[in-house]
């Protein structure tokens, strides 16, 4: 089994607010499991969802 992460721990990740991971599982735009009442994200969904996000740059002209 992969090793869960918590709210806190993809916010850290993420370099961001734990609040900002919660509106992400609300509009269900990061994959994450229900343990009981509280919320796990698989490390490699985490890694997924920053891959997905990535914009490479442009070409530069010359």
């Amino acid at each position: 089994m992969d090793r869960m992460l918590n709210i806190d721990q993809v916010a850290e990740r993420l370099g961001t607010s734990p609040r900002f991971v919660r509106r992400l599982v609300a509009e269900r735009r990061i994959a994450f499991n229900k343990v009981g009442r509280h919320i796990r994200f698989n490390v490699a969904d985490v890694e997924q969802f920053i891959r997905a996000g990535r914009v490479d740059p442009w070409p530069s002209v010359n």
